[in-house]
């Protein structure tokens, strides 16, 4: 698991003595071990939000455009509590409508971080959208940026500190990177489905050539419907499902309760990880807050006190009628 990346090398250091190896582990080793960690533990190479339904234009550019105002969302996420160096994770996106052609335009930032490694992205994004029946629409987006992977060999502990060089080097890869997505919404209901990482591109940040590591092709699909109960309340059903090639496929299917669109309380449910909790606040229709907690259920409950995020909003005036 990601938050457990710094205990993986020590265990490796230790082991290598035990056997009576040459007390010798060389930095390409260790550097494909950190980088190969979350296809041998089943994770997925990208981050994973408990609240994807307010910024799900990170998961999908094709969103962009598809309301008549431009929008400000801020994702902080901090996972695994208790556990050192585990997983934060933050965001920003900007996104809206051309003001008068069908088409949106926008782009966001990320860092992923987890003990000595981390990931920053930039990206930038183009969509257009056009009638599919009655009320519902469709639109079809396309994303490209830029992908950093960094380790910060003076964050890796070994218990023998045999390879100084590893210790003292900070190295990085830029890579580009590509999504693309489709989204097909109305005033009550959306469904999407996007590809990320779609270079595939290999990561030798130390120049060694081995190719021993890639990017992995990432899905999402995404679906949510809002069901009206009386003038003040409604009840909005959610659900994401990640999946990439060779670790398992993943669902968070979430509730929310609405109260006027100025209150919300919801629950959701993370297969083969996590139970969440979810309170959230509009004011004025402009500015929006949002709170999760996360309990896992997985075997690393019993080290961690759980997960929080926190989502932050805002709406601009409409520009498109």
């Amino acid at each position: 698991m990601r938050g457990m990346l710094k205990d993986m090398v020590c265990l490796r250091s230790s082991l290598s003595r035990k056997r009576g190896l040459p007390h010798m582990l060389s930095m390409t080793a260790v550097v494909i071990m950190l980088l190969c960690l979350p296809s041998l533990t089943g994770a997925q190479q990208l981050p994973v939000y408990t609240q994807f339904m307010f910024n799900s234009y990170v998961f999908n550019p094709a969103e962009a455009g598809t309301h008549n105002f431009y929008q400000v969302r801020l994702n902080n996420r901090f996972q695994w509590i208790g556990i050192p160096d585990a997983p934060q994770t933050n965001s920003l996106s900007v996104y809206g409508p051309h003001t008068e052609r069908d088409m949106g335009f926008g782009g966001y930032i990320f860092n992923d971080a987890t003990g000595p490694t981390s990931r920053n992205g930039l990206y930038g994004s183009y969509a257009y959208n056009l009638p599919a029946w009655g009320n519902v629409r469709l639109s079809m987006g396309l994303s490209a940026g830029i992908l950093q992977n960094r380790v910060d060999g003076s964050k890796i502990v070994l218990l023998d500190p045999f390879d100084p060089a590893l210790q003292n080097t900070v190295a990085s890869a830029f890579s580009p990177d590509a999504t693309v997505g489709l989204y097909l919404y109305s005033s009550d209901f959306h469904v999407g489905f996007s590809a990320h990482q779609l270079f595939i591109n290999k990561l030798n940040l130390f120049d060694e050539g081995t190719g021993l590591n890639r990017l992995k092709a990432h899905f999402y699909l995404t679906g949510g419907y809002r069901y009206y109960i009386g003038p003040d309340f409604a009840l909005e059903p959610s659900v994401i499902v990640r999946g990439s090639t060779p670790t398992p496929v993943q669902a968070d299917i979430n509730l929310r309760a609405h109260y006027q669109d100025l209150l919300w309380l919801g629950v959701s449910f993370r297969s083969k990880d996590a139970v969440s909790f979810l309170v959230g606040y509009t004011h004025e229709n402009r500015f929006h807050f949002g709170y999760s907690y996360d309990m896992s259920f997985s075997p690393i409950r019993h080290h961690n006190s759980g997960s929080h995020e926190i989502f932050v909003g805002m709406r601009f005036n409409p520009v498109r009628r």
